[in-house]
């Protein structure tokens, strides 16, 4: 009875917890809210003050849960019971944070700790398990604030933490008992952040030296193909499009691109092996005469394996230069378990052969111009954006396939997260998707070109070729680790002050008498 009584009353602080984080999710595209995360946490942390480690867990998994049932209901496409094994997986990590920030807040430089705790929460997000799933980290919210502009000197790490800190500022600012001078130092603290990002100017000049490459998305078919037709069909589109813009350069109405990009996923039948599709890309390479980027699976390398690649095709040489996927989703492109798992869960089989992970960076040097190859969802993770960028890229490329995907707002969120990364990276990034979206964003941040989903579409950019680095690729991953020790250590520090109190109130273990002074006789 006490324990259900308990429970009643921890229940309203649960559902504020779980609105603010479903405000949490309306920050994001294709919502695009940015500043209710200035919101979301501080009523997440008033929801966390005062109470229980046990129940700062339910209030935790309470908002993680609603969060991400708000950020990425485009996994229903793939099963209902995906997008909510997802959302409690997710929500999970938030629970814990919520266990261990009920004792945080109770530090003195709690406003500190806090956001670091934040970012040390992404960061497992991010890692575990299989790999992570970076999606729901603050910053990719504020692609179009000059917030975001942070990025390029902080990283993506470092401006969740100052998103975080701007909203802890908040609940300082409106928490009961805060001095009236903490008050101040808040407010003032807040409005520097949040102002004082306005007076930055990110440049979108590169060092004098410019390329001009064609974005080709050439559609897919309708639904209900079979395999073999359907595949075939997307990469004749590709072809298609790539002859209809030689014949446009041709006429002299389209200037002749240095680099043609297809992408993700144009031919899912391996070019190596089969002539036909091998065929359509030569036809395609010859008549533009330069070489074509093209997104493939590949074959291998074991039996029942295979790999998603970026294929330099040359015109005179054939296939070259090839970076295979780093990141490839799991239950999507492989199946974690796979003996275990398929024997009970037969929709599994859909997924087909197991796509193996490639090994090194997609830096790829073609005719003077040296580009960083990123597919798909694995452009939000760290460490193949930074690998890249140190490997010598000037360009940034996104080959990407969101057709599974199209009208459900993860094509906009994946674009946003694109954004951001070319603001980190001071880099033009340029986007190839068989249906949408496709375009190009200048090192700013700022939008050249955008498509529409699911038509052809064909953009051919002049852009900047970059060499020097941002401060935030200089500084690479230290912030992460820095920002994720930081809130570790303010986690040890609560529980050390948690334990001592307990001793204190401890009535069975009585404070040592104090010494006497009185002199002991020899």
């Amino acid at each position: 009875m006490d324990r259900l009584k308990a429970l009643g009353r921890i229940m309203p602080r649960v559902v504020a917890a779980a609105a603010a984080g479903a405000l949490l999710g309306f920050a994001f595209e294709p919502h695009d809210h940015p500043w209710l995360t200035i919101v979301a946490v501080p009523l997440l942390l008033a929801a966390l003050n005062g109470i229980s480690m046990k129940a700062g867990f339910l209030v935790g998994a309470g908002f993680g849960i609603a969060y991400y049932a708000v950020l990425v209901p485009w996994l229903s496409v793939i099963g209902g019971d995906a997008a909510i094994a997802l959302a409690i997986l997710e929500g999970l990590f938030y629970a814990v944070f919520g266990l261990f920030a009920t004792q945080v807040l109770k530090l003195r430089l709690w406003a500190l700790w806090i956001p670091c705790l934040w970012v040390a929460t992404e960061f497992a997000t991010a890692s575990v398990p299989f790999g992570g799933f970076p999606w729901g980290r603050l910053a990719w919210a504020f692609s179009d604030e000059s917030l975001g502009r942070l990025a390029a000197y902080v990283g993506i790490p470092g401006l969740s933490f100052l998103v975080a800190f701007v909203g802890v500022l908040l609940y300082a600012v409106l928490r009961r008992g805060t001095t009236l001078r903490l008050r101040a130092v808040a407010l003032v603290a807040g409005l520097a952040i949040v102002f004082g990002s306005a007076l930055i100017h990110l440049s979108i000049e590169g060092d004098g030296q410019t390329v001009r490459a064609a974005m080709v998305q050439g559609n897919v078919p309708g639904k209900g193909l079979e395999f073999l037709g359907r595949a075939r069909t997307v990469t004749r589109n590709h072809l298609q499009a790539t002859l209809d813009l030689q014949k446009r350069v041709e006429a002299g109405t389209e200037l002749k691109p240095d680099l043609v990009i297809w992408p993700e996923n144009s031919t899912d039948i391996d070019p190596y092996k089969d002539a036909e599709t091998r065929a359509d890309i030569e036809t395609a390479v010859k008549a533009v005469g330069v070489p074509i980027l093209v997104g493939a699976v590949t074959e291998g390398p074991g039996e029942n394996e295979r790999q998603t690649t970026g294929i330099v095709w040359d015109p005179a040489t054939g296939p070259g230069q090839r970076y295979a996927k780093r990141h490839p989703v799991p239950f999507g492109e492989y199946i974690p378990f796979r003996d275990q798992l398929l024997p009970y869960i037969k929709r599994l089989e859909m997924i087909g052969a197991q796509t193996v992970p490639g090994v090194g960076p997609g830096v790829m040097p073609i005719r003077g111009v040296t580009y960083g190859d990123v597919i798909c969802f694995e452009l939000a993770y760290d460490n193949v954006i930074h690998d890249v960028v140190k490997g010598g890229a000037q360009v940034l490329i996104v080959q990407t396939n969101n057709a599974t995907y199209g009208g459900t707002g993860q094509p906009e969120q994946q674009f946003a997260i694109t954004r951001m990364r070319a603001i980190e990276t001071g880099r033009t990034v340029l986007i190839a998707s068989t249906s949408g979206i496709s375009g190009v964003i200048r090192p700013d941040g700022s939008v050249e070109h955008k498509s529409a989903q699911f038509v052809p579409d064909v953009y051919v950019a002049t852009v900047p070729v970059q060499n020097g680095q941002t401060l935030a690729m200089t500084l690479g991953g230290w912030p992460e680790w820095i920002l994720t020790g930081l809130g570790l250590l303010g986690l040890v520090l609560a529980v050390v002050a948690r334990r001592r109190q307990r001793v204190d109130e401890d009535p069975q273990n009585p404070p040592a008498a104090t010494p006497s002074r009185e002199k002991v006789p020899v």
